[in-house]
Formats: C-alpha cells, sequence, structure tokens
C-alpha cells in the first residue's frame, strides 16, 4: 500500500492527493437507530446501532476520473446526556443469542428520563482507484454525524397474583 499517491493530469503534473482532496467524497448515507425502537428504560442498556458501511464513491480530482473506497474505522457514539463511547464496531443488534436489555459494545444506560438527541460520527480511511487498483491515502475523515431522537422512560413493576382483569383494584393494575 502508498501512501504517496501521485496524480498526473496537464492541469497538476505529479500532484500528490492528499486526504484533503477527498472531503467532498465522504458518504453520507449513515443512519442511527437504538433497540428496542428508539426507546430506553432508565436504568436498562439500550442497543445502539449505525449503518455506517465501507462505500465507493465515484468522482473526479483536477479532472481526472476515480474512485475512492471509503472504510469505516472508527464510531463516536455521544449519548445526548453528556456521555460518549468509541467503538470500532457499529454496533450489533440484539438477538436470540444476545437478549434485549444485555450490555453492548454501543450500549448506554441512561440514568433519568427525557428525550435526547443521540448522535453517532463515524471516521474513515480512504482508499482510490484511478484504474489501476487501489491506493491507500494517509489519514482519516470523519463523516458527517447521523442522530436519532431516544425516548427515555421509567418502567414500574409489580407482582400481582391473577390479571388486571380478574382482579383491577390489584396493585399495578
Amino acid at each position: 500500500m502508498r501512501d504517496d499517491t501521485v496524480l498526473e493530469t496537464a492541469a497538476a503534473p505529479g500532484r500528490t492527493i492528499t486526504i484533503s482532496d477527498l472531503a467532498r467524497f465522504v458518504p453520507t448515507g449513515a443512519t442511527l437507530s437504538a433497540e428496542p425502537s428508539n426507546i430506553a428504560v432508565v436504568g436498562l442498556p439500550a442497543n445502539f446501532l449505525s449503518t455506517a458501511r465501507t462505500e465507493s464513491v465515484p468522482g473526479s480530482v483536477l479532472g481526472r476520473a476515480l474512485t475512492v473506497r471509503f472504510t469505516a474505522v472508527s464510531h463516536l457514539f455521544d449519548y445526548g446526556d453528556g456521555e460518549k463511547r468509541t467503538s470500532p464496531s457499529p454496533g450489533t443488534p440484539w438477538t436470540a443469542a444476545q437478549p434485549q436489555f444485555t450490555p453492548t459494545d454501543t450500549s448506554h444506560v441512561y440514568k433519568a428520563p427525557g428525550t435526547y438527541t443521540a448522535t453517532v460520527t463515524t471516521t474513515y480511511i480512504a482508499d482510490i482507484d484511478l484504474g489501476a487498483g487501489w491506493q491507500t491515502i494517509s489519514g482519516t475523515l470523519a463523516g458527517p454525524p447521523a442522530s436519532q431522537t431516544i425516548r427515555v422512560v421509567t418502567a414500574r413493576t409489580a407482582l400481582v397474583q391473577n390479571t388486571c382483569g380478574e382482579r383491577p383494584g390489584a396493585a399495578g393494575c
């Protein structure tokens, strides 16, 4: 891999392509969501997921056609309550093997009910292809943040005998 990719054009002979030249190509399609259904329960983990992925973007630099391949290398999750976490993973959905409300690499536990705006900012490395194969460019680029409103609620539980239909005056009914 090289980090000194030289772009030969009549306009700029021998010019080195830098990460700054690729900033306008950054993928913008990432979204953010939280499980379950963008609702969190105070004191229990909410699982956050970004859709950032490796993406190729065609374009040109100084009149020369190229393809830029962006690969996500880190994700900064800002949970909207003052807490942040950086993860190499965009998050993994809960499954039968990882039941709901269990901690993940990107989960967060809110301490108070309310409405929060969570964001994720993904950092990418870039490779370019000028038609002769992929070459790595030095440096990283941060993509635009993706955000999601998260409603955090308090859950109250009570043990009851029978159902509320059978005993409507029981605790918790």
